[in-house]
């Protein structure tokens, strides 16, 4: 992906008086909302292509834990959504499995998931985007790159970013323009700094709060593009979590569209 202490930040939320009426001339919630999702993709912008090794921990609400080993690539497309693929090394049940996705700045995206058991390849559906990928409490949806059009805006407030609270985020309530989302809406804190994201609330199809994403230890390359090395997807119904924690990003490794068209993955190993 490219690429997500509360009781304090709610504390200081509490503590923040209500946004002013707009005044005529004013910039509107929904304008600020967009203005501020712009401005986040415009500075991560020209990053080429980037890999990384990645750890996957599935963990159920009794503390069982089970770990898998990723790679991940990412291709940057200028005129259309982001290009992504990931691949399974262990453990050995899941060895050679490779999702490939192709994100859409409009429209649906698409995502195909290789299967070397069974020596084939499973289209996702739009309608089974919302499922569960491979287990985790991340959906597919979630593992498309999060493009501007892809949502419609609204600013909340300014206050304390949730597990950084020395910065300041914007949170912006995010609604999917695809009608057939897994979501309903979701709310994401953004430090107005560097706009980086550090938690997003996500609400299911009955408007319920069901999974937490929390972003930590970002570290920046080429003294611009921000990653968070370790992500935390908390499931807010069922007490399931899935970990992810990346190794150092490589940036500039030469990936073209070959790279990730459909053939890439039988050929991922």
């Amino acid at each position: 992906m490219r690429t997500f202490a509360l009781a304090a930040a709610a504390a200081a939320c509490l503590a923040l008086p209500p946004p002013a009426p707009a005044q005529e001339g004013a910039e509107t919630a929904e304008a600020r909302g967009l203005r501020i999702a712009a401005e986040a993709a415009r500075r991560d912008e020209g990053f080429g292509d980037s890999e990384a090794a990645m750890t996957m921990t599935l963990r159920n609400r009794h503390g069982e834990e089970s770990v898998r080993h990723i790679r991940t690539r990412v291709l940057e497309k200028i005129d259309d959504g982001d290009k992504s693929l990931s691949i399974f090394d262990r453990p050995p049940d899941v060895r050679g499995t490779a999702l490939l996705t192709h994100t859409h700045k409009t429209g649906d995206d698409d995502q195909w998931l290789w299967l070397p058991a069974l020596k084939r390849v499973k289209r996702i559906g739009a309608s089974n985007r919302s499922g569960s990928f491979m287990g985790s409490e991340f959906s597919y949806e979630d593992l498309s790159s999060q493009e501007v059009e892809k949502f419609a805006y609204l600013w909340l407030r300014d206050e304390p970013c949730p597990g950084a609270e020395t910065l300041s985020c914007a949170a912006v309530e995010r609604y999917p323009v695809d009608e057939e989302s897994g979501y309903t809406r979701q709310i994401v804190w953004m430090d107005t700094q560097e706009y980086r994201p550090w938690r997003i609330d996500f609400y299911d199809r009955k408007d319920a709060l069901l999974k937490t994403l929390t972003f930590a230890d970002y570290r920046v390359y080429g003294d611009r593009h921000w990653r968070a090395h370790r992500l935390a997807m908390v499931n807010r119904l069922t007490g399931k979590s899935t970990d992810l924690e990346f190794g150092e990003y490589a940036f500039g490794q030469g990936l073209t569209d070959r790279d990730f068209d459909s053939r890439a993955l039988s050929r991922a190993r």
